[in-house]
């Protein structure tokens, strides 16, 4: 079960879903997909009632359930038209994957105002609400907080038998908020075997949305004293700003579909992702080392457990000019970049690769096989109580 988000192809997360549902469904596993995707016309109220408690998933939920008889159900994206009201409802084990801070941070992300904020974390979410922080409406931060906070006093989240968090830095802050280390596996995203890039590549590349908390309008800025050539390929709210900054030896490109982006990275000397706030596992920076294309990142969130610093690609501290530059000069050197793409496509293979993610749903799948969890049983962790005092 999966809300899918409206930008379609353009998400890694909805990539990530349909990746899997064809990983389990090549391992020979019988699948059924519940996907809905937001209505354009939806209104706000309706929306928000579907987040805190959404009848129509639950009523699906139920009749996949009467139909096929499953042995998991496992759950991605919540919010806004699953609701974590199929956690409650599920009477088979569920397994759910943490792709980003939802749980936790409203914006799932702890950016607010262009800098980390981690003020709800293990606390309630009113300072959330205040700072309308959720696509930066007020009643849809509501909702999105009223949601999470029922649902912890009910204690529906214990009724999760195991959440698969998509990297380390992910499962140490959900950790951090007081849940059960016990339930919570790393299983990394994965992508399948693509074209591997021949030779040092040419120009840097950068894939995915223009956002504030993508950082491409600052690191736009950095790169008029940057001698190389940045192809941006995106959009997003952003767009106009990124462009109205970038000097001449950036050059933007609109979205293009998934199935084109392995050759765009075969040709890439280096994929750069310069985020500044906590990612979970950005998609891209795998599909990169798949194609033997090593990466530079921000040294935040995910992306220093995904990127090792000089083997796989470069890490630069957020907002410095000389560590870009630094960074650029030294993967422009064709050794440099050969060496390391050759490092990053053995870390797709070895931790990154479908076979290794098959093998890990796999286990989780078996470990949960047979173990409802009672709610009764077992009590909420203390930081998530929301009489705790925090």
């Amino acid at each position: 079960m999966h809300s899918r988000y409206a930008s379609g192809s353009s998400s890694g997360e909805n990539r990530v879903v349909d990746d899997e549902v064809a990983l389990l469904r090549e391992a020979g596993h019988a699948v059924e997909v519940w996907s809905p995707g937001p209505a354009v016309n939806a209104s706000g109220m309706a929306l928000g009632t579907a987040a805190v408690w959404s009848r129509t998933a639950v009523r699906e939920l139920r009749r996949l359930e009467d139909e096929h008889h499953p042995d998991v159900v496992h759950v991605h994206n919540l919010f806004p038209l699953v609701s974590p009201a199929v956690l409650r409802a599920a009477r088979v084990p569920v397994v759910m994957t943490l792709h980003n801070y939802r749980l936790l941070c409203l914006p799932a992300t702890f950016l607010r105002d262009g800098q980390i904020c981690e003020r709800c974390l293990g606390r309630g979410l009113t300072a959330g609400v205040v700072h309308r922080c959720y696509r930066g409406s007020r009643s849809g931060s509501a909702a999105l907080a009223a949601s999470i906070t029922m649902h912890r006093f009910l204690r529906t989240f214990n009724r999760v038998a195991a959440f698969l968090a998509v990297s380390d830095f992910v499962r140490e802050k959900y950790l951090s908020a007081g849940f059960d280390p016990d339930r919570i596996s790393v299983k990394p995203n994965f992508v399948p075997a693509t074209p591997v890039r021949e030779g040092p590549g040419e120009d840097f590349l950068y894939l995915g949305r223009i956002s504030v908390e993508k950082g491409l309008d600052r690191l736009v800025r950095l790169w008029a004293d940057i001698p190389a050539r940045l192809v941006v390929i995106g959009d997003g709210p952003l767009l106009g700003a990124a462009r109205a900054a970038a000097p001449p030896n950036v050059e933007f490109r609109p979205p293009v579909d998934p199935e084109l982006v392995p050759g765009l990275l075969r040709r890439a000397r280096a994929l750069v992702v310069p985020s500044i706030c906590y990612e979970g596992a950005p998609r891209t920076i795998v599909e990169a080392f798949a194609a033997g294309v090593p990466v530079i990142g921000h040294r935040i969130g995910a992306i220093g457990d995904v990127v090792q610093h000089e083997r796989t690609g470069m890490l630069v501290d957020v907002g410095s000019a000389a560590g870009w530059r630094a960074a650029v000069e030294r993967l422009a050197d064709d050794d440099e970049s050969s060496r390391m793409g050759e490092l990053a496509h053995d870390e797709w293979r070895r931790h990154f690769g479908p076979e290794h993610a098959a093998e890990l749903l796999e286990r989780i799948y078996n470990r949960v096989v047979g173990r409802v969890v009672d709610v009764g049983s077992t009590a909420l962790p203390e930081a998530l109580r929301i009489d705790s005092g925090r």
